[in-house]
């Protein structure tokens, strides 16, 4: 694959960052699974420093936040959210998750992240509810976490494949 086909293919799987994307080429990175490919997007994520790691962390969108309802996320986060119902809430429903991702991002200085893909938007704010109480050292490892499983369900997407649980 070459770089240029690669970028095509990879190019949106981190959330706005095509830079973090260039890093993955720049590893030589094995194409041959979503799982061996895998290893290498975790591996740049791994090693962003603290202050890059806090800028990446912020660059993802409020659930059902105001760019989910102008569409200004990206295709990928689109399809998550709109699986788990966030773009058809009610009302009431969307004010709940204003409410919660204001009170996260007040407690952890960053937006609540969740591999969201077929969860119930009840779960999510399970989720939420539960994580709020975690230390922001313990949260940020979270985030981190949960971005690898989306990493994953959207490398898996790139390759027409399923992920395992």
């Amino acid at each position: 694959m070459t770089r240029n086909d690669f970028l095509a293919r990879f190019g949106s799987v981190f959330e706005n960052r095509p830079d973090l994307v260039e890093a993955v080429w720049a590893l030589g990175p094995d194409c041959g699974s979503a799982e061996a490919l895998h290893a290498s997007f975790a591996a740049v994520l791994h090693g962003l420093r603290d202050e890059a790691l806090t800028m990446f962390l912020d660059g993802h969108p409020d659930l059902a936040g105001k760019l989910l309802e102008t569409g200004a996320v990206t295709a990928d986060s689109a399809r998550e959210q709109g699986s788990a119902g966030l773009d058809a809430l009610d009302a009431a429903a969307r004010a709940r998750f204003l409410a919660m991702n204001a009170d996260y991002r007040a407690r952890f200085g960053i937006p609540f992240i969740m591999a969201v893909r077929d969860r119930s938007a009840a779960e999510i704010l399970a989720a939420f509810t539960a994580r709020l109480g975690n230390t922001p050292e313990a949260e940020r490892a979270e985030a981190v976490r949960q971005i690898g499983r989306i990493l994953l369900l959207r490398l898996h997407d790139r390759f027409g494949t399923t992920a395992q649980e």
